[in-house]
């Protein structure tokens, strides 16, 4: 568990599925990936999340507000081993319900969670991308003092999709301090 002065990021629990499941339907939280997720779809990537935070002891961990434990979405790390030219690698990442952006929860559990990565699992560089077209969560990536690195093609997001072009950012141990 992390906590920041307004968050806590945690293991998921059962309260968590219904709102989890309403995010991935809503066009808005899903505009940058390629599908909305069905419930079930929903449900599957709780249990995977879970099941690798059990695992590790970290992984893309459920947020909710310090002062009324509402649940808010995840921020966390993701292990990517082959999937990309730069894998193997870390991932940062983050997704909020809606009614929670533009009040700097992605940026401040963002930062906790880079704490996290370098000062407990001794990482020496963490990753984060998304699609060219997602300038909100590149500007949290630009808040995080990430570096731009390059342009690449998304392999899961099929040829000509809108979707596919993607911006890859890093930051290493030295320039998180």
């Amino acid at each position: 568990m992390i906590e920041t002065e307004r968050l806590i990021l945690r293991q998921w629990k059962e309260s968590d599925f219904e709102p989890f499941i309403k995010m991935g339907l809503d066009q808005d939280v899903m505009q940058f990936f390629p599908s909305l997720l069905t419930p079930q779809e929903s449900l599957n990537l709780i249990q995977k999340i879970s099941r690798l935070i059990d695992e590790n002891g970290w992984g893309f961990w459920a947020v909710e507000l310090k002062e009324s434990h509402q649940f808010i979405g995840f921020i966390g790390l993701h292990n990517q081993p082959e999937q990309f030219d730069f894998s193997p690698c870390v991932e940062i990442g983050w997704r909020l319900a809606k009614e929670f952006w533009k009040q700097g929860y992605a940026t401040e559990g963002a930062k906790a969670v880079l704490d996290y990565a370098f000062n407990v699992l001794n990482l020496d560089k963490i990753v984060s991308f998304t699609a060219t077209l997602n300038k909100p969560s590149q500007a949290v990536m630009e808040r995080l003092r990430m570096q731009r690195v390059k342009n690449f093609d998304h392999p899961k997001v099929p040829l000509h999709h809108q979707l596919r072009p993607h911006v890859l950012y890093e930051i290493s141990c030295e320039r998180n301090t």
